[in-house]
């Protein structure tokens, strides 16, 4: 085609339209780039919330077991001190009881004849001091000698003496002379947490113990300390403890004494942690998991363990800059202590996280990029 007969007017409408194809190329473009990363919507917006990780010195989380005791200073093992039959009992396993119920009442030979000790004591006292008030008359008139006055006083405050130890027996043992038995009461507040005893069982005097009685309100939790954590544990670090009925309740404490003698059957050392129990949830016998906090001096980002997205055996975090720029960033963790998880890398101090609705925003952004 032979240029030189087009009319310039017309060259000039050509370049144009191609400088406008090209710009709205370009714009188009760029626009694509733009939409490339995604974006909050208004409607999910609301229902987020940011965290920003925290510089806290590490706590490293020690997994230990124990085992719910009473406190033993607590414990009282009854023992008769007379022999008799068991008549009655009022009592079960498991019972709370208050100082001074009676619980059981015993038929024995010994409190008829303490009874008997009593009543011919008794006669014999008032002999004696009808014999004193005569002696006593016949000394003044210079008729009986004061060795014989003093004789007489002698006997009556040994028969006096010997009525007050029957009277103390009768009473350390709760006799009931109406109705011929001694009266097992109980000697403090507690639960009855082992029974031996049946109504119509024979016992003898200082065998084996009747009942226990144990005061809960406090209770040690004796911990099992395995040889590969004997390095790590020591007393005044603080724990927390749940037991399968209650796994919703973490009760705190720290560990106490710890035993330098490896028991012999667990090959394990014992730490004793004492817990206050005022409501009597803790029971003796209760297996409780135990977690050992140690402290280290170091320092290290911490971020809420429930903000962490696991997927693909790598824990990522949802990173917040604006609406349209979140990102997923793959972290790296040093330990876990108290919900919170201590970072060695992937997070800056200044970053914030997605922590609600985390896990929804991780799904888009997947398949946004998929």
């Amino acid at each position: 085609m032979n240029t030189k007969n087009i009319n310039p007017v017309i060259i000039c409408c050509l370049v144009a339209a191609i400088f406008l194809s090209s710009c709205s190329n370009s714009e188009e473009q760029s626009n694509v780039a733009e939409n490339d990363n995604y974006c909050i919507e208004e409607s999910l917006k609301t229902k987020i919330e940011l965290d920003r990780p925290k510089t806290q010195f590490v706590t490293e989380e020690i997994l230990l077991t124990g085992i719910i005791e009473p406190n033993p200073d607590k414990v009282i093992h009854f023992v008769s001190l007379v022999s008799g039959i068991i008549s009655n009992t009022s009592f079960s396993l498991g019972d709370k009881v208050t100082k001074g119920q009676v619980l059981a009442e015993l038929r024995s030979t010994e409190l008829s004849e303490l009874q008997s000790q009593s009543k011919t004591i008794i006669s014999q006292i008032k002999v004696v001091e009808k014999k004193l008030q005569s002696l006593q008359s016949m000394f003044d008139d210079n008729i009986a000698s004061q060795k014989d006055l003093m004789e007489a006083q002698s006997e009556l405050e040994v028969l006096k003496a010997e009525k007050e130890r029957v009277n103390t027996n009768l009473s350390l043992f709760s006799a009931s002379p109406k109705k011929g038995v001694f009266q097992i009461k109980s000697p403090t507040t507690g639960i009855i947490t082992d029974k031996s005893i049946t109504a119509g069982m024979q016992i003898s005097a200082e065998g084996e113990p009747l009942f226990t009685i144990s005061d809960l309100s406090e209770v040690w939790v004796l911990v099992n300390i395995y040889a590969t954590d004997v390095e790590n544990i020591e007393s005044g670090m603080r724990v927390n403890l749940q037991t399968l009925s209650y796994p919703d309740e973490i009760f705190e404490g720290e560990i106490g004494i710890i035993s330098q003698v490896l028991d012999v059957e667990a090959k394990v050392l014992k730490a004793r942690v004492v817990l206050p129990n005022s409501d009597l949830k803790l029971k003796p016998g209760m297996i409780v998991d135990v977690t050992a906090l140690k402290e280290h001096k170091a320092e290290a980002l911490s971020i809420p363990t429930s903000i962490m997205v696991f997927d693909n055996n790598q824990n990522y975090v949802v990173v917040y800059k604006n609406d349209c720029e979140i990102s997923i960033r793959k972290v790296e963790i040093l330990t876990e202590s108290k919900g919170f998880t201590f970072l060695s890398d992937g997070l800056n101090v200044n970053e914030e996280i997605i922590s609600k609705n985390h896990l929804l925003i991780y799904e888009q952004i997947k398949n946004f990029q998929d």
